[in-house]
């Protein structure tokens, strides 16, 4: 279902879960990243709110063309068609590239310090998929796990930053 709602691109939207599929990755596998990310802090999270948020923020042109531009270039350093040295840093997935974090958190940075901190966990750990394209032989995905990571986290804050908990401020005595 491609989620309804104005200034989505239903194109571009289709196109970048096409994208994700073809590389492996399912919306329902960044979904669960989401609701393990969230379920501890609401505990009626359901996995149709994780998905619900997850094709949300896929329905941003931002993180469409954001994903479109990474696969690209990944796809680009399978065939060999990179320039060196950028071709070996790609194979090496060199550690000190960084280039491929800075496009991830810029699907974060929508939601604030709640997504760019959630992507540096994920990053770190790579739950779910974002392991399985990190450590996949014989494909490369520098710039995929990333952004995987970046639309779970985005999903993740946007979730927490609409949950109703976040909209409740406990009155606090004894403060000026």
């Amino acid at each position: 279902m491609v989620p309804c709602g104005k200034g989505i691109d239903h194109m571009s939207y289709q196109m970048a879960t096409e994208l994700l599929e073809r590389r492996g990755v399912t919306l329902s596998s960044i979904a669960e990243i989401v609701y393990i990310l969230q379920s501890k802090y609401y505990q009626d999270l359901t996995e149709e709110e994780c998905m619900s948020s997850v094709k949300s923020v896929l329905g941003k042109r931002e993180v469409q063309y954001t994903l479109m531009t990474g696969v690209a270039l990944d796809e680009l350093a399978e065939k060999g068609m990179l320039p060196q040295p950028l071709q070996a840093v790609m194979e090496a997935d060199e550690s000190l590239y960084g280039a491929d974090e800075t496009l991830a958190l810029g699907i974060t940075g929508v939601y604030g310090m709640i997504g760019l901190t959630s992507f540096g966990y994920l990053d770190k750990v790579k739950l779910g998929v974002i392991g399985r394209l990190n450590d996949e032989p014989g494909r490369i995905h520098v710039f995929l796990d990333d952004l995987v990571a970046g639309i779970a986290a985005a999903a993740s804050a946007r979730i927490a930053h609409r949950h109703e908990g976040a909209k409740v401020y406990p009155h606090v005595t004894g403060t000026p």
